[in-house]
């Protein structure tokens, strides 16, 4: 039996470069089960693309799709209309209605945002196979794939919010995200949405003109609440249930989520809810989101009285003086508040956003959503890009954990819950500790308010690419939650574990779908988190359920 890695844990790539602060050279950067089995997706089959093949009627026009594998896919659909020009900051339109069935087959255009610089590395790159899409603030679009379409059917809808904070990403970005295998393998409604991000989205104008920018601060949340007023009101024609939908959102995806849940607009249109990596328990206040506004118009040379050139300035102009702005106001990178480093993000504004989102207390609005909580073993402090990570010294190891607090002590209480841990794996488990306490923390305020459960899990399956360097780094989970360990070989391999356990994984998230409890007869049985001896799923070649080390996380993540 392989080591499970608990309570020898481990986890990845800290904040890209993060261990370069330590000077350590080296490392770079229940309504039951819904089926006794676990099945294989549909078997391969032709695509089929014609005029009257696929075609579905939306609120705004019909759209046609095509079907690869028995699944339909519609890709690029308009949920709200062009959000730039004279639009730009304001909350979301309606789609301009359409006579014509619009061919719906592509993906539409992603959010403009700052070129990735990742290309560069080329391990990460071969890793990620990014596709970055296309960009223009015609972006309001969703994804769906569906089992069947105008069939009366009312089948569970996963509604799957991306990841890349709020200022980067799309519903495209990365081979895992297609949603054609889970569908096929759940019997559900996949939907993706692409929406405003950075500067277009979470550019905090009121204090300029409160009238007309009272909501810029949270233009990109009211997006993804548009997503889920168009999910509630069209997807019973592509096979899926409105009042059965779940949002799923991986790091920032998971921020986002996390959002929703303390929205009161949101109420009523999501009924499930999981976080992957992304329990960002902090959000913005008026005056820091104000601040970031006021060093963008100055990157730009613009007055308080000249907000209308924001409507005209090039897209590419307003993103590069928006990063800048962020950069400048960006607070020494902190190991322990790792989140601090997101830069955009929504901001409280007493009515979109009337609290932080799961600080101090899970929000009541939400209460009767079940959650599923989680993260990677390695998240982002690993191998990956250094061949050399390995060889980190005992000297370099301690001049990291040092700034977590008493590097001995923190050393010590480790190796002795971790025996078979290298240095590095230490350094890894030890950097990704404050984004498993986050994880551990929402679990803990979702369990107070007693009205439904939260799951929590850990994925510490780790890749054999690149002789295992990579480890269970962030990201390594999507492929298995959407079953697409093939189309993501590059991540996973491609081999006979990571086969075995995707459809583990994916019929977990299937099960939480359909009733609110991830338990499966594939895995162990799985409890609900407790305040006392909480529990947690690990994912791996041989999955268990074990309790949560919380002393050793508080040891690395206080107060977190």
């Amino acid at each position: 039996m392989e080591d499970t890695g608990r309570p020898k844990i481990d986890r990845r790539s800290w904040f890209k470069n993060a261990a370069r602060l330590a000077g350590a050279g080296v490392i770079s950067n229940a309504a039951g089960a819904r089926r006794t089995d676990l099945p294989q997706p549909r078997p391969r089959g032709p695509i089929l693309a014609s005029d009257t093949n696929a075609v579905v009627e939306t609120s705004f026009g019909k759209v046609r799709g095509y079907t690869r594998n028995g699944i339909f896919t519609f890709k690029g659909i308009p949920y709200g209309g062009f959000m730039g020009g004279n639009t730009r900051f304001l909350p979301p339109s309606k789609p301009e209605p359409w006579t014509d069935i619009r061919s719906s087959m592509m993906y539409g255009s992603v959010c403009p945002q700052e070129p990735r610089q990742s290309w560069k590395n080329d391990e990460e790159a071969w890793l990620f196979s990014w596709n970055d899409g296309v960009p223009g603030e015609d972006c309001l679009r969703v994804n769906v794939w569906t089992p069947g379409i105008n069939d009366g059917r009312k089948r569970p809808v996963m509604v799957w919010f991306h990841g890349g904070g709020f200022g980067a990403g799309s519903s495209q970005e990365l081979k895992s995200y297609d949603g054609e295998r889970l569908s096929s393998r759940g019997d559900v409604v996949v939907v993706g949405v692409n929406h405003r991000l950075g500067v277009l989205g979470f550019l905090n104008l009121a204090e300029y003109d409160r009238g007309r920018y009272s909501a810029s601060a949270n233009a990109g949340l009211l997006d993804l609440l548009a997503s889920l007023e168009w999910v509630r009101d069209n997807i019973a024609n592509f096979g899926g249930n409105p009042e059965n939908v779940t949002i799923f959102g991986q790091s920032g995806g998971g921020g986002k989520v996390s959002a929703l849940m303390a929205m009161p607009q949101a109420k009523g249109l999501f009924h499930r809810a999981a976080v992957q990596s992304g329990s960002l328990l902090p959000a913005a206040t008026p005056d820091e989101s104000a601040g970031i506004a006021a060093a963008t118009l100055d990157e730009l040379g613009l007055s308080r009285s000249q907000l209308d050139r924001l409507h005209t300035i090039p897209t590419e102009q307003l993103i590069l003086a928006g990063s800048a702005a962020v950069k400048k106001l960006m607070p020494p990178l902190n190991p322990i508040r790792i989140w601090d480093q997101i830069g955009w993000m929504p901001t409280v504004d007493g009515e979109i956003l009337p609290g932080v989102p799961f600080d101090p207390l899970a929000p009541s609005v939400s209460a009767h959503v079940p959650l599923l909580i989680g993260t990677v073993l390695n998240e982002f402090l690993t191998g990956i890009d250094n061949p050399e990570a390995d060889s980190i010294t005992e000297q370099q190891l301690r001049a990291f954990v040092s700034k977590f607090g008493d590097a001995d002590l923190i050393i010590d209480a480790y190796r002795e819950a971790y025996p078979n841990a290298g240095r590095f794996d230490l350094l890894s488990l030890i950097a990704a500790s404050p984004v498993r306490r986050n994880a551990v923390l929402q679990a803990h305020r979702k369990m107070a308010l007693g009205a439904a459960p939260a799951y929590l899990y850990l994925f510490a399956w780790k890749t054999p690419v690149l002789d295992g360097r990579p480890r269970a780094f962030h990201c390594s989970d999507l492929a298995f939650v959407f079953d697409n360990v093939d189309r993501c070989e590059n991540m996973t391999g491609g081999g006979p574990d990571a086969h075995r356990l995707a459809p583990k994984v994916s019929e977990a998230w299937i099960n939480f779908a359909r009733t609110g409890d991830p338990n499966h007869h594939g895995l162990p049985k799985w409890p609900a988190f407790e305040a006392h001896g909480g529990s947690t799923m690990v994912f791996n070649n041989e999955s268990t359920v074990e309790p949560e080390p919380e002393r050793l996380l508080a040891l690395t993540a206080p107060g977190v």
